[in-house]
C-alpha cells in the first residue's frame, strides 16, 4: 500500500428523523477516482412513525447510486421513474443538465412496527463533456450483478470493472465499487485487481493494512494505485470505492456538483426560482440552505 493513504472516521449528520455516518467529502480529500460523497445509513431501526421521508430536492452533474443491504427506499424522480430498491439492488440515477427526485419508506413498508434500515448513497460526479446530459434512471436488480466466491470471500461487482469482471452498471468514467464478505479471516491480494485511487469502506469487521487496523465506521483512502494485500476478521463486510479521477477539478455545493463554480450558482438560484422540473405529483420542496454545507474532519 502506498505511504500516502489516509484514514476517515463517520461523522454523523442529521437528516430530520433520520442519522447518517459521512464519509465523504472531507477537508483532505474531496474526492476518491469520480466519487464524490458517501454516506453510511445506519443500520437503525425504523416503524412507529419514523421512516426515511427525503423531500423533492435536486442534483446537477452527478449520479446517485443506491445500495442496500436492509430496508426498502422507494425512489421516485422527475423523468416519471418509480422504483423501490431493494437490498443487494442497485438504483442510479444521472442528473446531468437537472432532475429532481424524492426518496421514502414504501408504503407497505409503513405498514409494519419495525424494520431495519442499513445502506449507502453515493454520489458519482460526471466528467466535464457529460455533465448536461439528458437525466436518466437505471435500475439493477440483485440477481443481475456479478457474485463470486473463492475459498474465504464473497465477491459482488456492484459497478465499473474490478478482478477481471465488469458490471452492468459501468458509469460514466473508469470506476469501481466491490462489495466484499469474509467467510473466514484471510488476505486479499489486490495487485493488479484495481485500477485507480482506492477507498477501503468498513462496513463491519475490520482489517488491517500494514499493520495498521481499520474498523467498521472508518474509510481508508489510498491516493495511488499502488500494489497492496489486506487482510480480513472473519465476518468482516467492506466495500471498495474508487477508480480513475477525473482531469478536471469538481466542485460541490449543496446537492450540485460542477468543474464550473458558475454553473453551481446558477443551479442554486434555479432551484430557489422553482425552475427545476418536478416529480409527477409532489409538491414538496426542500430550500436550498443559505451557506453551503461545512465538512467537520
Amino acid at each position: 500500500m502506498a505511504n500516502n493513504k489516509l484514514l476517515v472516521n463517520e461523522r454523523q449528520t442529521d437528516l430530520g428523523n433520520f442519522m447518517v455516518g459521512r464519509l465523504l467529502p472531507f477537508r483532505k480529500k474531496r474526492q476518491v477516482g469520480p466519487f464524490t460523497f458517501i454516506d453510511h445509513m445506519g443500520p437503525a431501526t425504523l416503524g412507529n412513525g419514523v421512516y426515511v421521508d427525503v423531500d423533492q430536492h435536486p442534483h446537477i452533474g452527478l449520479s446517485t447510486l443506491t445500495y442496500l443491504f436492509e430496508g426498502e427506499i422507494e425512489h421516485k424522480d422527475s423523468i416519471g421513474s418509480n422504483q423501490v430498491i431493494t437490498p443487494g439492488d442497485v438504483g442510479f440515477m444521472t442528473s446531468g443538465s437537472g432532475v429532481t427526485h424524492t426518496e421514502r419508506t414504501p408504503m407497505p413498508k409503513r405498514v409494519k412496527e419495525n424494520f431495519v434500515m442499513h445502506g449507502y448513497q453515493i454520489w458519482v460526479a460526471l466528467p466535464k463533456e457529460q455533465e448536461e446530459m439528458a437525466p436518466r434512471f437505471h435500475y439493477y436488480p440483485s440477481n443481475d450483478i456479478p457474485i463470486w466466491k473463492t475459498e474465504a470471500l464473497r465477491f459482488k461487482l456492484v459497478a465499473g470493472k474490478a478482478f477481471g469482471k465488469s458490471a452492468p452498471l459501468q458509469g460514466y468514467s473508469p470506476l469501481f465499487m466491490v462489495d466484499v464478505f469474509a467467510e473466514k479471516a484471510t488476505n486479499l491480494d489486490l495487485r493488479r485487481q484495481l485500477n485507480g485511487e482506492v477507498a477501503f469502506v468498513i462496513v463491519k469487521g475490520s482489517i488491517t493494512v500494514q499493520d495498521e487496523k481499520v474498523e467498521a465506521g472508518q474509510m481508508l483512502i489510498s491516493k495511488t494505485d499502488d500494489q497492496c494485500e489486506i487482510h480480513l476478521d472473519k465476518d468482516t463486510q467492506l466495500l471498495l470505492f474508487g477508480g480513475e479521477p477525473l482531469p478536471e477539478e469538481h466542485f460541490l455545493l449543496w446537492n450540485f456538483v460542477s468543474h464550473s463554480k458558475e454553473r453551481l450558482q446558477k443551479a442554486k438560484e434555479d432551484w430557489k426560482n422553482k425552475k427545476f422540473p418536478k416529480v409527477p405529483g409532489d409538491e414538496t420542496y426542500i430550500p436550498i440552505p443559505e451557506l453551503p454545507r461545512k465538512t467537520k474532519d
